[in-house]
């Protein structure tokens, strides 16, 4: 009778965690356009180089290298959206202050790293590659504020190209679920416990098991490959046969390792060779 009880137990509980962690499997995407292509973190970057990340001449070398581009979006204190990774500007910039606290105007007074570069508007960067490479778009929501998603839609419906969106906050795949649902979006995951990030363990857990599929159906998964064994990645991608990208692959020694387990793959500081 126990026996019965448990085995039934761990059946409802597997079947649970199946449907949880369940992308989208219906009226997927087309992603022709996203193979035959290695996507440049940042653009094609050297931060001690005069192509720092995320800036106009790293997104420019990889257009020139017919390279896909990541890159990270936010807002400025006034409501531009602009290209930045850190939500604090002082391991690019050297200032201790957030990119929310400062106007677009004054973040053009700051240089990335001893470059002449400075950091780019949203705009600015779908002008200049203005289609030609594809575009993964990560939406930097620290908490719960999407606004940026409102903001930056505009200008992705009159860009002429292809592009998807991303981000590790669940909020923003529902924001687009719900108002853009034909935009391809994609979940960013990690073992944020193993990577000791600052947060809740809690959360990191939900989020890294990828546990909110069932709300946000991610059309696919973009995954830390150092974590690549992880169950949850491995059962969506085998099990519901989700497009995975694999970030981000810093040598060909990982590229080679990742192969078998990844169908995309996002780069820096090294060339990929085939």
């Amino acid at each position: 009778m126990w026996l019965y009880m448990i085995l039934t137990l761990a059946l409802i509980i597997l079947v649970l965690y199946l449907l949880a962690i369940m992308p989208k499997i219906t009226n997927r995407h087309n992603i022709k356009s996203w193979q035959g292509k290695y996507y440049a973190h940042r653009g094609l970057h050297q931060n001690q180089g005069e192509a720092p990340e995320n800036s106009m001449a790293a997104f420019r070398l990889a257009v020139e290298h017919n390279y896909g581009i990541e890159m990270d979006v936010q807002l400025s204190k006034d409501k531009i959206p602009v290209v930045f990774h850190d939500y604090n500007l002082k391991r690019v910039c050297g200032v201790d202050k957030k990119v929310r606290d400062l106007t677009f105007a004054e973040l053009q007074k700051l240089t990335l790293y001893d470059s002449n570069e400075r950091i780019p508007s949203f705009q600015s960067v779908l002008d200049m590659v203005n289609g030609q490479v594809p575009l993964i778009v990560e939406f930097k929501v620290e908490i719960h504020d999407t606004s940026v998603c409102k903001i930056t839609a505009p200008m992705l419906e009159k860009y002429n190209g292809h592009y998807c969106i991303e981000s590790f906050n669940p909020l923003v795949l529902l924001w687009y679920k719900r108002n853009r649902p034909n935009i391809m979006r994609g979940q960013l995951a990690s073992n944020l416990i193993k990577d000791k990030e600052a947060g809740s363990a809690t959360l990191y857990f939900i989020l890294q098991n990828l546990l909110l599929n069932f709300i946000t159906k991610p059309d696919f998964i973009s995954y830390n490959y150092i974590h690549r064994n992880t169950l949850s990645l491995i059962l969506c991608r085998r099990l519901y046969k989700v497009p995975t990208f694999a970030w981000t692959i810093k040598s060909q020694e990982g590229l080679e390792e990742s192969r078998n387990s990844f169908d995309f793959f996002i780069f820096d500081h090294f060339i990929p060779q085939e």
